[in-house]
């Protein structure tokens, strides 16, 4: 019997290593898409942006492969509450970059629609710094993860306010650029729907480090998240072309 009970141990963790192994891979590639996609909206680079495109495949498949196994290994192996955690844990990290890696998409598909009008003031570059403070984030949220830290995790979730105060920043001079001539419109807005993207993905980010959080210490972080988006509660972008 304790032989038996042995070797199903050792095999749920070789099979959790092979989870987590996923994981780490599609972070990876995530990590790689957030500033692939930055990059080619600030260089111009339309062959960049079309292999962030085609690399959201590559995530999505990951996403199922993971899932597939992290399946496998509840039914089989019947893993204890602390096991059960971690992998459901998984599944929703899994679940959180494979958004990320749509909304790279997203900013890529922008980028071919951007790179045919004249560039409008700096907005590229400061779209880039944010999408690197939430590459930044990922980074420490999977950091995190490997070493079951949950104070660097409660780090990345109070870092999003920071991408949050940037947005708004960035909606602001959009805005004004937008009020200054009106054929900024269009790019305007473009380039704001690209950096609600971004800081969306700092949204997931924080739900990922939530799950080391919660895999760390078995409770989810209390209390609202203190967002500081503020654009919902102005004008909008949508109501430019009325007053102009």
């Amino acid at each position: 019997m304790t032989e038996l009970k042995n070797h199903i141990v050792t095999s749920f963790d070789r099979d959790l290593e092979g989870i987590q192994a996923q994981i780490m891979k599609m972070g990876g590639l995530v990590e790689a898409s957030i500033m692939e996609a930055a990059t080619s909206l600030e260089t111009r680079d339309v062959e960049l942006a079309e292999k962030v495109r085609k690399g959201d495949k590559v995530v999505d498949a990951l996403e199922e492969v993971l899932n597939d196994e992290a399946a496998q290994v509840i039914a089989l192996r019947a893993p204890t509450a602390s096991d059960l955690r971690v992998v459901l844990s998984v599944m929703r990290m899994s679940a959180n970059l494979e958004r990320i890696g749509d909304l790279s998409k997203n900013i890529a598909k922008r980028t071919d629609v951007l790179v045919q009008v004249p560039p409008v003031g700096d907005t590229a570059t400061s779209l880039r710094r944010m999408a690197r403070e939430v590459e930044l984030m990922l980074k420490d949220a999977l950091d995190a993860y490997i070493q079951r830290d949950d104070a660097l995790a409660l780090d990345v979730i109070a870092r999003d306010e920071d991408v949050d105060k940037m947005h708004n920043t960035l909606f602001r001079e959009l805005l004004t650029y937008m009020l200054e001539d009106p054929g900024n419109i269009t790019a305007c807005m473009h380039l704001h729907f690209i950096a609600k993207n971004i800081e969306r993905m700092g949204d997931h980010v924080t739900s990922i480090a939530e799950q080391v959080v919660f895999m760390a210490t078995g409770s989810i972080p209390h209390g609202d998240r203190n967002k500081s988006d503020e654009t919902s509660s102005e004008l909008g972008p949508q109501h430019i072309g009325n007053g102009v």
